[in-house]
């Protein structure tokens, strides 16, 4: 069964491992025609560091500028960095103190986004492994030459790889961001189980929003980088691309279209088929979703689909029996409710078979929305550094300043340690080789050290497990073969997967990269396995240090969830307000001899558009407050601050976000808005302006207004509760953290 997928599946025709596999040919090629062809081993050995440096900032998704641009930087700031690190490297008081500031200083580079965390760490990278050893001074320069050589290869490798496997990346980027709202459509399934528990069905839903809300951000940057020009073969795919997406986003909206009060809901029906019917017309449908997913990434057209005719219908004969019971009357709002579910299950319907024609080969160069036909790139995520972003957190309240004083005073100790592990084990009579690769140390401490508490524990742990794992494989491995060959073919097969995993399962990654280095130093060094225990031992030295260190000046989640929280608020009240604005231009447009009117036209796409872009902007805010808070219960519980208010305010944001989606298209259809209804809409305005309020006791409910009436209560009443919530929510005081 599909439903079944293992996750080793999914995986492998992911674009984890299509990335793994591209990054990990990319940055072996160099040492492998270098070493196998010239046979020059160190070279080859420096040239891979440069282009592995390259690599780390070739991430999918975005313009095709940013990967670019963020690729030439690497070249450039990483061989400054190993030109200097190269320099100070044969003077130890220099190293002293050239390490520490220039981990400082890439440190900070985590205030320009994800991307800049990248070079930064690309940058520490090629800064620990270039003062491994002492470097003469024409030493450097060609060490220099060398590693920017094996960036520049790379960078034109990945552009060549990009151009030529493009459609590849966009059915990958598509597959995963179906397969996680498959994921979403089950959790949300178990809401309809009466035997579930609700609280624990929260939990797994925001999780699985959160989830597919980072997919569906990394299909956008991917699919709308480079849109269709004309109707050539590429054009179709691209269309057929952008359908899917487009699509696949409708679906996200009817399925968050409606926060239902699932605990109302199984008190008026405890033992009705509708639940039943509901639940397994979800299941199916991700089933189906699973399918696609699978297929798109395949490259293959849909051969087999699942069809929920019979629990639709099956509702609606349920329904029709509550009608004739008189539940129309006697609770229409609940009535309305379960007509609205029935609606937004056929549509969920009506929209995955739409995905799957847009995959099959009768599938046309039609775009299916034509209000997006030229504004696409609006919805792109965009990223601007500025060096003042730089200077202006250079202060104490900055957590991107702990962070980097984090980073460089554990350098520091490391250095520190390093030189009194190697005296006492001289004047022990000791091997003064354990201590030769002591810059592992400094590597491990990169690595593991995270802005975030929870982050950095967490890493430890996996780092540790995942190079005690690897350090066995590789000792059973020397020990089973000594055939090179084989050695060799290993050495790929973990390069790719460490590159592959590091995304999703970090544990699987150390045990591979472990493995991968042990096997790099097998190579250099054949003759004894002493590296396998020095890498164990610098590894765990480096993870008490990175936890250590995590103490000074922590900056803790809490301090974070103030900000978060208004982020997500203001994005909910853009979200309402341009919303409003759009059923207001509609309304107009469609009211008696308003007649044929271009500006008036022009307004509502435009009004159309900021209502979708305040849409995606919602699920982005509701992505980041959600995972952060979850990774503030991940911190110790003293540290926890406002656990049940920052918990109030995720729930309602999300019925509120929901209950805005659900409302907006049927106050765009009516002729005009009853008083009852507008001082409703004037209430959760004010309560998310953070003003008073008085909503009226009651609204109108006649006819098609009785699918209004509850996600317009809703709405006032998690405005209401958002607001209660924000004003006993303190403000984070970077002095206490």
């Amino acid at each position: 069964m599909v439903s079944s997928l293992p996750q080793i599946q999914r995986f492998f025709y992911s674009h984890y491992f299509f990335g793994g596999l591209r990054q990990g040919v990319g940055v072996l090629l160099p040492a492998l025609l270098l070493a196998g062809i010239l046979h020059m081993y160190a070279v080859g050995i420096i040239a891979s560091i440069g282009a592995a440096c390259v690599a780390i900032i070739d991430q999918p998704g975005g313009p095709r500028s940013y990967g670019r641009n963020g690729m030439l930087a690497a070249i450039l700031v990483g061989s400054l960095t190993a030109l200097v690190t190269g320099f100070a490297s044969a003077h130890s008081a220099l190293l002293w103190l050239v390490v520490p500031l220039l981990s400082f200083f890439f440190s900070m580079f985590t205030v320009f986004g994800k991307q800049g965390g990248l070079l930064g760490f690309a940058c520490l990278l090629i800064m620990t492994l270039t003062m491994r050893v002492p470097l003469a001074p024409h030493e450097v320069l060609m060490h220099t030459a060398y590693s920017f050589a094996g960036g520049v290869f790379y960078f034109c490798y990945a552009l060549l790889a990009h151009r030529v496997l493009w459609h590849r990346e966009e059915q990958q980027a598509l597959s995963a961001a179906l397969f996680a709202t498959a994921d979403y459509m089950r959790a949300r399934s178990q809401f309809y189980d009466v035997h579930s528990d609700l609280d624990k069905n929260y939990r797994a839903l925001t999780h699985a929003q959160a989830n597919m809300t980072e997919k569906h951000q990394g299909a956008r940057d991917t699919v709308l980088r480079e849109l269709p020009r004309g109707h050539g073969k590429a054009d179709l795919l691209r269309t057929r691309a952008l359908n899917v997406f487009i699509d696949m986003v409708a679906l996200l909206d009817t399925l968050v279209a409606t926060h239902v009060d699932y605990a109302t809901l199984r008190r008026s029906l405890p033992d009705s088929d509708l639940l039943v019917f509901g639940r397994d017309a979800l299941r199916k449908l991700a089933r189906d979703l699973d399918r696609l997913a699978l297929n798109i990434v395949r490259g293959r057209h849909v051969t087999e689909r699942s069809s929920v005719k019979a629990e639709l219908r099956a509702i609606e004969y349920e329904l029709d029996q509550c009608r004739r019971k008189g539940m129309d009357e006697d609770s229409p709002e609940v009535y309305a409710l379960l007509v609205q579910v029935f609606r937004r299950l056929r549509n969920a319907a009506r929209l995955v078979q739409r995905i799957g024609d847009h995959i099959s080969d009768r599938s046309d160069a039609t775009l299916v929305d034509r209000l997006l036909d030229k504004s696409l790139n609006r919805f792109l995520t965009r990223r601007k550094w500025r060096f003042g972003m730089l200077t202006s957190n250079l202060r104490l309240d900055s957590p991107h300043f702990r962070y980097a004083t984090r980073v460089a005073a554990g350098t520091l100790a490391a250095m520190t340690l390093s030189v009194l592990f190697s005296l006492t084990l001289t004047h022990e009579g000791m091997a003064p080789e354990l201590s030769a690769h002591s810059y592992w140390i400094i590597l491990t401490i990169i690595i593991v050290l995270k802005p975030g508490y929870a982050l950095t524990r967490q890493r430890n742990g996996w780092r540790l497990a995942g190079t005690l794992i690897g350090c066995a494989l590789a000792l059973l491995l020397f020990n089973v073969t000594h055939d090179p060959a084989i050695y060799l073919a290993i050495l790929v097969v973990a390069c790719i997967l460490g590159y592959g995993l590091v995304q999703i399962n970090y544990m699987m990654a150390a045990i591979f990269n472990t493995l991968f280095v042990l096997l790099v130093f097998h190579f250099l060094s054949p003759t004894t396995n002493l590296v396998i225990g020095e890498r164990l031992v610098d590894t765990v030295l480096g993870c008490g240090i990175a936890l250590l260190c995590s103490y000074i000046l922590p900056w803790w989640e809490y301090n974070f969830m103030g900000s978060l929280a208004l982020a997500l608020r203001r994005a909910n009240q853009e979200f309402l307000g341009s919303g409003l604005e759009y059923a207001a231009l509609t309304r107009a447009q469609a009211a008696p001899g308003a007649g044929v009117d271009a500006d008036l036209d022009t307004r509502l796409r435009e009004a159309e558009l900021r209502w979708r872009i305040a849409r995606k902007n919602v699920h982005i805010a509701f992505g980041n407050f959600t995972a952060a808070f979850y990774r503030m219960m991940d911190e110790p519980a003293r540290r926890q601050r406002n656990v049940p208010e920052l918990n109030h305010l995720l729930i309602q944001n999300h019925v509120l976000a929901s209950q805005i989606t659900s409302a907006i298209p049927i106050l765009a259809n009516l002729p005009s808005v009853p008083e009852g209804v507008q001082k409703s809409l004037d209430a959760v305005v004010a309560f998310l302006d953070g003003k008073y309020a008085s909503p009226p006791a009651s609204i109108e409910i006649e006819g098609e207004l009785a699918t209004l009436a509850y996600p317009l209560r809703q709405m006032v009443k998690a405005s209401q509760l958002i607001d209660q919530e924000m004003r006993g929510l303190p403000q984070a005081d970077p002095a206490k953290a």
